[in-house]
Parts: C-alpha cells; sequence; structure tokens
C-alpha cells in the first residue's frame, strides 16, 4: 500500500482487533468486540472481506475457515489518519495543530522534552535552507 489508509471507525476496530489476533477467524474477531461492538458475525464477515477488497487486509482460506491478517501496519493506518486531519481540519498547517495538541492536552515536562529532542533531531537531518531569493 503506497499511500497511507484513511480507515472508517469501525475499519479501526475491525483491524485492531486484527492486529492483535492474526491470523484470526470472523468468529475470533466477533467475540473479541463483543463487549464494545454488537454485531453479529454476518456483519462482521461483511467488514473483513469489504477491508480484504480495499487492500487492508489478506484472507486465507483453510478448507471452511477463513484466515484474516492486516496489511497495513499500526504505524500506516495513524499516518492516514493524521494526514487526514492535517489536511482536512488544519488546511495542511502543522503549526495549528500541534498548537492545538499542546493547548487541549495534558503535556508533562518528559514529553515535552521528548518532542524538544525530535525537532532537534530533524533539525539535524533536514535540508538546510537556502537564504537566495527565488529566481523568475
Amino acid at each position: 500500500m503506497t499511500t497511507p489508509p484513511e480507515l472508517t471507525e469501525a475499519e479501526w476496530d475491525l483491524i485492531k482487533a486484527v492486529w492483535e489476533l492474526e491470523p484470526c477467524p470472523a468468529p475470533t474477531v466477533q467475540e473479541h468486540l463483543a463487549q464494545t461492538r454488537a454485531w453479529s458475525y454476518s456483519t462482521v464477515r461483511t467488514l473483513l472481506d469489504r477491508m480484504v477488497g480495499k487492500g487492508l487486509l489478506t484472507a486465507e482460506k483453510l478448507r471452511n475457515l477463513t484466515l484474516y491478517r492486516a496489511v497495513v501496519t499500526r504505524e500506516q493506518a495513524q499516518l492516514g489518519e493524521l494526514r487526514y486531519a492535517l489536511k482536512h481540519a488544519f488546511d495542511g498547517a502543522l503549526t495549528p495543530l500541534v498548537q492545538c495538541l499542546l493547548d487541549s492536552e495534558k503535556v508533562s515536562s518528559q514529553q515535552l522534552d521528548q518532542l524538544e529532542a525530535l525537532i532537534a533531531a530533524k533539525r539535524r537531518t533536514a535540508k538546510p535552507r537556502s537564504n537566495k531569493p527565488p529566481t523568475a
């Protein structure tokens, strides 16, 4: 999968279960989600099969059992979700997104230190900016 996926709420629930249980059949996924989703077996199976069609999961048939595995990693799914929010809620502007998170979440001093370290590491690997004005 070249572009990060944008998952629906239901797909998030399903893929999290698959990540935890894989390889797994639909009844196992249904049981795993029973506390939070009152989905029938046919609903779970239909949603899993649609996710196979979208390239999010694979399905391997073993006799009368279909085992599902994730094609998408947790990191790819998170990136897709983040890019969706960045594009739609913040018009592609990273600074307002980060500012919103910092203003709305409790951020510890340790977390701020980690963020500063990530920014410092990114600065070291980023291409230097040119001070030359663009030519026409």
